[in-house]
């Protein structure tokens, strides 16, 4: 695997013979048409009775009312509490029963999100799933350069990625942290990275109040002040310390956003067994009273914000304490909190590709595709981590974001459900083909073979020969060499001159104003 320069190349004489066989099947050069977003068409996976959902709503009313939650260090947000009708005692904050529900009736059950490519725009909500790459993680890997810190290049590199790749609706938000950009201001490259390279929807900056600040100003020039004021163009992650507490900093960012009309995912992140019970019931009622109650309050501070209930949930290894994915726990979690946005009348985010393997090998193909249909299945409809996750989030993997980008595709067909129509019943062809015959060469094969199976841009289907001949190339590798080629014919979508301008200018003047700093 690490000898990828001669892999990824081939012989001479055979490369051009791959490169054509990988674009008659919907190769990496020129991405295969493919819709904004997936519309689920198939019945959804729920493992909750009415019974098991009330018994947790139960438990949070009563978490809510007898312990509540804690949200440190902002003043302003302990007054909204106040005033609103809630019980503030310091930093504690405790909810009379139904108070949340009650104020989460002004979000929006179903939204979109716009694109600065209006024909790219995603709603968030109801039927729809939305797959969105990787976020957060410091360290980028290839197969040529191995793992290391993450750059702007790297960044940049997985916008136009995530802009080629069909089957990513989402340019994301931090895919990977470039480290050699001052933390104080990297937040300004990031968002121009995905207004420059890609013309999908994007994320803002949530690490300080005022980097949300600016990633709304820089929203505001690229779509128009009066515009970002009344639609949603941007949809950022607020995370929730848990057990039960929410920070300064995510605080002050949701604040920001609810204010500017821009949506929030309202997540607790939960490594189960640390961060919560190690039962789905308790978990599962713990994510109850956190997404609930930031939901809520974005809805004080602007009622008809759009948000998102969130959950990411892991257990972890009770042996050594380390996060597992893929596991059946993780997908019952999964499931169940997507009942509870629903019984909420909120979108919902979680899944994606998830592992703890620190190379895109068979662990990682493992468990993110066990993910990944449980995402769909029990009706996500924001999917962060889509793709390119490695190495329990610490890791951005080129080849792993082509080979979960694949995946992806295959999620896009399994949504579909089964096809009834006339044409797909296919009567004209048995009745052509009898019995004893074959369908190779019926009318009603040649009409569809085009499109009747998903055709993978990673997998090798040929015989041991042709692949032995082929260089013997595994997954991984062939994803690297699909990747590379990409960049390779990357070309960036159409910006206005004047918009670009006046982004530099904003980001020149922005990063003059304040020394580089590290924290």
């Amino acid at each position: 695997m690490t000898d990828t320069p001669a892999r990824s190349g081939g012989r001479a004489g055979r490369g051009g013979g791959r490169a054509a066989r990988r674009q008659s099947r919907g190769g990496s050069a020129s991405p295969v048409a493919a819709p904004a977003y997936l519309t689920r068409q198939i019945p959804l996976m729920e493992y909750l009775s009415e019974e098991g959902l009330q018994r947790i709503e139960d438990q949070a009313d009563r978490m809510l009312e007898e312990i509540g939650l804690e949200f440190r260090e902002d003043p302003e947000v302990l007054e909204i509490w106040k005033a609103a009708g809630a019980d503030v005692d310091g930093e504690r904050v405790r909810f009379p029963k139904g108070m949340l529900r009650e104020l989460i009736k002004t979000a929006p059950s179903e939204f979109t999100q716009h694109a600065r490519n209006r024909e790219r725009s995603v709603q968030i909500g109801g039927n729809n799933t939305v797959f969105a790459p990787v976020y957060g993680p410091p360290f980028v890997t290839d197969l040529d350069k191995g793992r290391r810190y993450g750059t702007i290049e790297d960044f940049n590199n997985f916008v136009k990625l995530a802009y080629m790749l069909p089957h990513l609706h989402h340019s994301g938000g931090t895919v990977c942290e470039p480290v050699d950009v001052a933390v104080n201001k990297r937040h300004f490259d990031m968002v121009y990275a995905h207004l420059k390279y890609s013309d999908k929807p994007f994320m803002g900056s949530v690490t300080a109040p005022e980097r949300a600040e600016d990633s709304v100003a820089m929203a505001r020039i690229a779509f128009g002040e009066d515009f970002v004021d009344q639609n949603c163009v941007m949809i950022q992650l607020i995370n929730a310390n848990s057990p039960m507490v929410f920070d300064a900093t995510m605080l002050g960012a949701l604040k920001v956003y609810a204010r500017a009309n821009q949506a929030c995912i309202v997540s607790p992140f939960i490594l189960a067994g640390a961060m919560s019970p190690v039962t789905i019931a308790g978990t599962l009622s713990q994510v109850y009273c956190e997404g609930l109650a930031a939901a809520a309050l974005t809805q004080l501070i602007r009622p008809g914000a759009p948000v998102v209930f969130g959950a990411f949930v892991s257990s972890i290894s009770m042996q050594s304490g380390a996060p597992t994915f893929g596991s059946p726990e993780g997908s019952l979690l999964l499931a169940g909190a997507a009942q509870i946005a629903r019984r909420l009348g909120l979108p919902f985010r979680s899944g994606g590709s998830f592992t703890a393997s620190k190379l895109p090998d068979a662990q990682a193909a493992q468990e993110s595709a066990h993910t990944i249909l449980a995402t769909v299945q029990s009706g996500v409809n924001f999917c962060l981590h889509s793709a390119g996750w490695l190495e329990g989030g610490l890791c951005s993997s080129y080849e792993k974001l082509i080979m979960d980008a694949d995946q992806l595709g295959m999620m896009h067909v399994m949504a579909k459900g089964i096809d009834l129509s006339d044409d797909a019943m296919a009567w004209d062809a048995f009745n052509e083909v009898g019995p004893g015959g074959h369908f190779l060469g019926a009318a009603h094969t040649q009409r569809n073979f085009e499109t009747a199976f998903y055709r993978s841009t990673i997998a090798d289907n040929n015989s041991f020969e042709q692949w032995e001949a082929d260089g013997k190339l595994d997954a991984a590798t062939r994803a690297n060499a699909q990747w590379k080629e990409m960049l390779a014919n990357y070309t960036p979508p159409a910006v206005d001159v004047a918009v670009d301008d006046a982004l530099k200018d904003f980001v020149a003047r922005r990063k003059s104003e304040f020394p580089d700093s590290n924290i």
